[in-house]
């Protein structure tokens, strides 16, 4: 991991982070609330379970304020903007995507319109550049593009 952090528990954020999609029919106020209940009769970390309760923020009334919660947010968010980027392609596939690509998409607002650009650029809160982070962003998608997919 770039930010010299927990990799293993930064990924079972990203894995658990809408684990209460279904549960909520992606109601974006209780969206994550669920989530933390699930997650702690399972005893799992609580600094797992603070990143996924604020990643949408609409339904806490609190705000990021770690490393952690600023990258969980910013990178569920880049991934959708990178994925429906991909669509647009005639081959509907990641290694056709670009990061002026993503960049030039993430200007338009009414493409992918419910993606939230400003936390996307949260990535500046953990020391990215937007440059670094759509790189990373697209990177780690590659590589697992497969089972996306993509």
């Amino acid at each position: 991991l770039k930010l010299g952090k927990d990799a293993e528990k930064w990924a079972l954020a990203g894995l658990l982070h809408d684990i209460d999609v279904e549960i909520t029919n992606a109601d974006p106020k209780i969206h994550g609330q669920k989530a933390v209940e699930i997650l702690r009769e399972q005893n799992i970390d609580e600094d797992i379970i603070d990143a996924i309760a604020m990643h949408n923020e609409e339904s806490s009334n609190l705000k990021r304020h770690t490393i952690f919660q600023h990258a969980l947010a910013a990178g569920e968010t880049i991934t959708g903007l990178i994925h429906t980027t991909a669509l647009v392609y005639p081959d509907k596939k990641l290694s056709s995507v670009k990061n002026k690509s993503v960049k030039k998409r993430m200007r338009e607002r009414k493409f992918a319109a419910s993606v939230s650009r400003e936390n996307i650029l949260e990535c500046e809160k953990i020391g990215l550049s937007i440059d670094e982070f759509i790189d990373i962003a697209i990177k780690a998608m590659r590589d697992i593009s497969e089972e996306i997919g993509l």
